[in-house]
């Protein structure tokens, strides 16, 4: 079985944005069910929160649509805001959150800088989209 990750609103929004690329990659490997993600209903109403606010070819709700598409598939994770603040930018401390609760091995975000302490206090590995894409390569690789 393939571990959790939690996918970071700038990757989803990098995925609106173009068909080229790691982001796109990714969001297109977890719709076909072969990569697991977790998400929470705070994460889910900001991916359609940035995504309706993002320049993109989509409308509102098309936007919403997609976001509906990954809650079928992903495994929806409540999460309980119990010790607040501890990243940088306490915006994404419900990511972090999201991804303890799930047992998420690791987060995929551009903003690898906000998550700095995360893997020494948690064990959770920070990659962007790209890097996360070449581990799993690699891992697969090796298997």
């Amino acid at each position: 079985m393939k571990d959790y990750i939690v996918i970071d609103t700038n990757v989803f929004v990098s995925f609106l944005r173009s068909r080229k690329g790691a982001s796109y990659k990714l969001w297109k490997l977890a719709r076909e069910g072969k990569e697991n993600f977790a998400l929470s209903l705070p994460l889910a109403l900001e991916y359609i929160d940035a995504g309706q606010r993002a320049d993109t070819v989509f409308t509102s709700s098309e936007v919403e649509y997609i976001v509906e598409d990954f809650c079928s598939l992903a495994k929806r994770q409540n999460i309980y805001y119990l010790w607040r603040p501890f990243l940088k930018d306490s915006k994404d401390d419900h990511v972090l959150e999201l991804a303890v609760a799930s047992g998420a091995k690791y987060i995929v975000t551009f903003n690898k800088k906000d998550f700095a302490k995360v893997y020494k206090q948690f064990g959770i590995e920070v990659l962007a989209p790209a890097e996360y894409l070449r581990r799993m390569e690699d891992k697969n690789v090796s298997n």
